[in-house]
């Protein structure tokens, strides 16, 4: 069954002085400031559509590479991802950096390490940003 998940945005003014809002709708979770300065310079307590990509790659390939270590039999214990998603202003997205630090039992460091790999191919997001290179750090903890 598909589903479908909803987040709006509300924009006032211009790019480089305008500001706005964006909203999980389908979590209710919270609405969160963006602006061109959060986004091209420091954060200053505001998002930017690159941190929320980061967010649901980071959370998407540990969905991905839990699913496969259990199906391979070697099911995690935990998995930390870090997905740091780098933006150049007048180029767009240039590169996603994954890196996953995981402790599972009865695996070898080579196993987890194509384990992680296919979880980065076969990930929905990793999929949905076909377009940028990603990179992969993957290491037992």
């Amino acid at each position: 069954m598909a589903t479908t998940r909803t987040a709006t945005t509300r924009w006032e003014g211009t790019l480089f002085e305008g500001a706005g809002q964006v909203t999980l709708e389908s979590s209710g979770l919270g609405t969160y400031d963006v602006s061109w300065p959060a986004r091209a310079e420091e954060p200053g307590g505001k998002t930017s559509p690159e941190e929320l990509i980061a967010a649901a790659h980071s959370s998407c390939f540990s969905m991905a590479l839990s699913n496969g270590l259990a199906k391979a039999g070697t099911p995690p214990t935990s998995l930390d991802t870090k997905a740091e998603v780098t933006f150049q202003p007048g180029e767009g997205i240039t590169g996603v950096k994954l890196t996953v630090r995981g402790t599972v039992d009865g695996i070898s460091a080579e196993d987890f390490a194509a384990a992680a790999e296919a979880a980065k191919e076969g990930c929905p997001v990793s999929q949905a940003l076909t377009g940028t290179t990603i990179t992969l750090d993957a290491a037992l903890a």
